[in-house]
């Protein structure tokens, strides 16, 4: 049995093309040799395109960064500049302000800012709590505004003393927009959202459930949004409402919008 030495040929297919060389990252304390002179060191340095490299009897020498002109553990390869680390991205706090580092709670301010209800109070301060400990804002619960424009008085509204009130269900032809105009003034700003309670102003996606219920007119509203839900009562219901609500997404855009303006008003230098 015979075979035919000159079958093949020897010249077929891509025979001059390179093997690929890989780069790498002349991280610090990386340890290479230079192709060309032997010198093996870890590099220390990156100065003007070159590797500056340290041998284990301290001595240095600079290697411009060619292509293929060190090995690695017998491997040829090319040499790069380390990828920057990504910037940090700014922390922000829940109602989407960037943090400020290290700043501590302000003094308070003479100014305010009032809301109807203590479940306006914790649904604020889940939110803008941090903003507010900034600028040394207090929230306040009012419970209730029916008394809003003696409230207003007693205060004593000024220039270094001004007021937000946020105010719930606050559309035309309300109750609720007619005290809000008696109460309005130069240092008095009075805002608030069509909600008739702060809690419709969570998202419902956020409890689970695609629409808040429908109570019907002359039912309390809280408790009849319980009984659709299957929920014992009120406070139970308020304390998986707030544990849903982690920053300003979690609510609708009319609240944002109202807190935002009154903490602006009130922050006027």
């Amino acid at each position: 049995m015979t075979t035919d030495r000159y079958a093949r040929d020897v010249l077929a297919g891509d025979w001059r093309r390179r093997r690929a060389i890989r780069e790498v990252e002349a991280t610090p304390g990386l340890v290479v040799e230079d192709a060309g002179s032997g010198f093996c060191g870890a590099v220390v340095d990156l100065a003007d395109g070159a590797a500056v490299l340290e041998d284990r009897h301290g001595r240095r020498r600079h290697f411009p960064l060619l292509p293929a002109a060190f090995r690695l553990e017998g491997e040829l390869v090319t040499l790069r500049r380390p990828a920057p680390p990504p910037a940090a991205a700014a922390r922000r706090t829940a109602s989407g302000s960037v943090a400020v580092a290290g700043q501590r709670a302000q003094v308070a301010r003479a100014s305010r800012i009032w809301v109807e209800g203590v479940h306006d109070a914790a649904l604020v301060e889940r939110i803008w709590g941090d903003d507010l400990r900034v600028e040394g804002i207090v929230v306040e619960p009012l419970h209730g505004i029916d008394a809003l424009a003696e409230a207003v008085a007693g205060f004593g509204p000024g220039p270094g003393a001004r007021l937000g009130v946020l105010v719930d269900h606050l559309v035309d032809g309300s109750k609720e927009s007619r005290i809000a105009a008696g109460a309005s003034s130069r240092h008095v700003m009075v805002t608030g959202h069509p909600y008739v309670d702060i809690w419709q102003a969570v998202k419902p996606r956020r409890l689970g459930i695609a629409a808040w219920p429908v109570v019907p007119p002359g039912q309390p509203w809280k408790e009849g949004v319980c009984a659709a839900l299957g929920v014992a009562e009120p406070a139970a219901m308020w304390r998986h409402i707030l544990s849903r609500v982690d920053s300003y997404r979690d609510v609708e855009t009319p609240l944002l919008g109202a807190v935002e303006r009154l903490i602006d008003f009130v922050t006027v230098p």
